[in-house]
């Protein structure tokens, strides 16, 4: 209820402060962002790399001859903050606005760029109801869905990894760790049977500080699987992820582009076993050379390395909203959005990217799955879903 009054509460202030500018000579670019806070590091990456994407069309001249200008708000990681943020960038003029790599983060920002006819593009809101169906036919994420995450780690674990049981582990606080447990679990049954599955626990990442009874519960298991799938996020994930190591527990375990990056390994000492998705390399060693150079030209230009290759979507949010407008000769929000959901296999930064009416999200597309032996980060190589999900809700 309370993030309902603010949100409210912050299409009000719009309204009465006359919605957006009209551009002239410039065009804003809004960024309505967790800048502080414990969701930044997944929206630090997204925002400088989107910064970057903007430097690289003002050079060329600009967007339809008009230069970006990037205005933000910090939502400090509080899911009420994020529809204040929205409206102070969209008051000061912003056409498009980027929100948070999470769809209960980011939701709040996007339904009132909704309201007023803006874009809200996520850098990687990967639960589905980000989206037409969750928000309304101005937001879009760049993310991979986890309904795809899900059955790419499935069958990674299956037929790549010969991983033939798995245990679900499962954070109840977030959309995206949900939906991603009920997605490895759905295509790991298609593989495996219903015997693939010798287990499933939950707990609540941001209440939870230890997981002792589920890891009591694991180890008493009747039958031990020979993987476990934990859908966790960021240090919260880490501390649990420490846990389990610490309990004697050497299984492998398998997890989506919620534990990408480096800056939590610090918690669990020499991680190995270790399999995560991403959408690229942020450590220069990609398989595929253009990300590679997208990192040194990010570490040039701010001087340190993406925290998570999550900055590989804020980069290709700037990319798939230019071209749009492009293609449309106008900034015009339902001329863009009409070449928005023509958007078929475009070759963007974040991977193969392609909207319709119905889906705003990348349902076929494949992602890279890392091991972490000894702390660092060994890429596989790119692997896609054999099964296209179906956007259900």
């Amino acid at each position: 209820m309370k993030k309902i009054y603010a949100i409210k509460a912050a299409m009000l202030a719009l309204l009465l402060g006359g919605g957006y500018a009209l551009a002239d000579e410039d065009v804003k670019v809004g960024f309505a962002l967790a800048l502080s806070g414990f969701i930044a590091p997944y929206d630090d990456g997204p925002y400088k790399a989107a910064q970057l994407a903007i430097d690289d069309i003002n050079t060329k001249g600009g967007l339809l001859g008009k230069k970006l200008i990037a205005v933000a708000s910090d939502t400090k990681s509080d899911v009420d903050v994020g529809a204040i943020a929205a409206t102070d960038v969209i008051g000061k003029g912003a056409r498009v606005i980027m929100v948070t790599c999470d769809f209960d983060f980011g939701a709040p920002a996007a339904i009132v760029a909704q309201s007023q006819n803006v874009f809200a593009f996520s850098s990687c809101a990967a639960d589905p109801k980000f989206g037409v169906q969750g928000i309304g036919p101005n937001a879009y994420t760049l993310a991979t869905a986890t309904l795809t995450q899900g059955s790419i780690l499935a069958e990674f674990a299956y037929k790549q990894a010969n991983l033939k049981t798995a245990y679900l582990l499962t954070d109840t606080s977030g959309e995206y760790m949900k939906s991603l447990c009920a997605s490895f679990e759905r295509r790991f049954i298609e593989l495996a049977g219903e015997a693939g599955i010798v287990g499933k626990d939950n707990f609540h990442g941001l209440n939870d500080t230890s997981i002792a009874g589920q890891i009591s519960r694991l180890k008493a298991s009747p039958k031990q699987p020979e993987a476990v799938m934990f859908c966790g996020a960021g240090s919260a994930g880490a501390s649990f992820i420490r846990q389990i190591r610490a309990t004697g527990i050497d299984l492998p375990l398998l997890a989506g582009e919620s534990m990408d990056g480096a800056y939590w390994l610090g918690a669990v000492p020499d991680l190995s076993n270790f399999y995560v998705l991403a959408y690229g390399s942020a450590f220069g060693n990609d398989p595929d050379a253009k990300i590679n150079d997208f990192t040194t030209r990010f570490t040039a230009k701010f001087g340190e390395q993406p925290a998570t290759s999550h900055a590989l979507t804020g980069y290709s949010v700037i990319e798939a909203w230019a071209l749009a407008v492009e293609r449309a000769g106008t900034f015009d929000t339902d001329a863009v959005r009409a070449e928005l959901d023509k958007l078929k296999d475009e070759p963007f930064l974040a991977g193969k990217t392609s909207f319709t009416p119905e889906a705003h999200i990348n349902l076929d597309r494949p992602m890279l799955v890392f091991n972490i032996v000894n702390g660092k980060h060994e890429p596989i190589g790119r692997f896609s879903s054999e099964v296209i999900p179906e956007l259900k809700f």
